[in-house]
């Protein structure tokens, strides 16, 4: 069961992104690319090679299988309520987030490797914004860790619809904070608008100008892994886990279809901010999942 789950996960990270491609095509009056027009750009890409700077050294060559490897091992920890991921171990949640962590930090000295300033610039901007939106992660799985007595995410997610009678509203509120982590750590709007073309203004794109070919099929792999890791925590906190085994696991595909919408929507009818109020756009999630933490403090009698 469990690799039946991984799999469903993994087929709706790369369906994800051509959900967004068809949502923003439609309301702007766009035909626009099919739905599986990116991953025909991946398989493209992933039959071309690579091209490799002189300045470079192997750290550029092997950081985004790096990157691959880390989200593809970060998405087998994801459960469905109940329905463990291909790995669960206690504190798995802490290990979870320091493998995408890992993979951030190669991709970053990725493009520093290259020697390029407006690189060394898209790096200098990545680092910050992760730096910034790893606390609101972890105040909201500490919060629901400690509202459910466990620190395994088949644990926290299985028994937290059952620890209150708020869990609704916890559930949509973190569902709030981590969809705006997920657009933070994928790089979307607000933070970066990935249709640009100014590298000043860059934010991911600026740090993968020089990967070509095969890498940079991987870096796209990759980009469409962590909107899957995303849309499946946010199953985790919506889809009850008292329904059937074959409503569930379709009420998560559902779930990811319309995570993709809102993607869509959202970037459709938001602006990108100014790159000076990113941090401080960021910070502001941190502030909510504090209003989380002391909600949970309140429920669960500590306060």
């Amino acid at each position: 069961m469990s690799i039946l789950l991984y799999l469903l996960y993994t087929c709706c990270a790369l369906l994800i992104p051509g959900v967004i491609s068809i949502t923003k095509a439609k309301l702007s009056g766009r035909k626009g690319p099919g739905l599986w027009q990116p991953i025909y750009d991946i398989l493209r890409l992933l039959r071309k090679g690579s091209v490799y700077s002189t300045t470079t050294s192997y750290l550029f060559q092997y950081a985004p299988l790096v990157n691959f490897a880390a989200a593809l091992l970060a998405l087998a920890f994801v459960p469905l309520g109940d329905i463990p991921g291909l790995m669960h171990f206690q504190g798995d949640f802490v290990f979870f987030a320091y493998l995408l962590g890992l993979g951030k930090f190669l991709l970053i000295l990725n493009a520093m490797d290259t020697g390029s300033g407006f690189e060394g610039m898209g790096a200098n901007r990545e680092a910050l914004y992760s730096m910034l939106v790893e606390p609101a992660f972890f105040i909201v799985m500490g919060s629901m860790a400690l509202l459910s007595g466990h620190n395994s995410f088949v644990d926290i997610f299985s028994q937290f619809q059952d620890t209150s009678q708020y869990a609704i509203l916890l559930g949509f509120l973190g569902a709030y904070i981590l969809g705006q982590i997920a657009m933070v750590e994928n790089s979307r709007l607000p933070v970066d608008d990935p249709r640009t073309h100014l590298e000043l203004t860059m934010v991911h794109e600026v740090m993968v100008l020089d990967n070509s070919g095969f890498d940079f099929g991987i870096i796209m792999i990759t980009n469409s892994l962590k909107f899957g890791i995303y849309a499946g925590l946010l199953a985790n906190l919506m889809v009850p886990i008292w329904l059937p085994l074959g409503f569930r696991l379709g009420f998560a595909l559902l779930i990811s279809v319309l995570f993709g919408v809102m993607v869509g929507l959202l970037e459709s009818f938001r602006a990108r901010n100014k790159m000076a109020r990113n941090p401080q756009f960021i910070l502001t999630l941190s502030a909510v999942s504090l209003l989380f933490f002391f909600t949970v403090m309140i429920i669960a009698n500590r306060i």
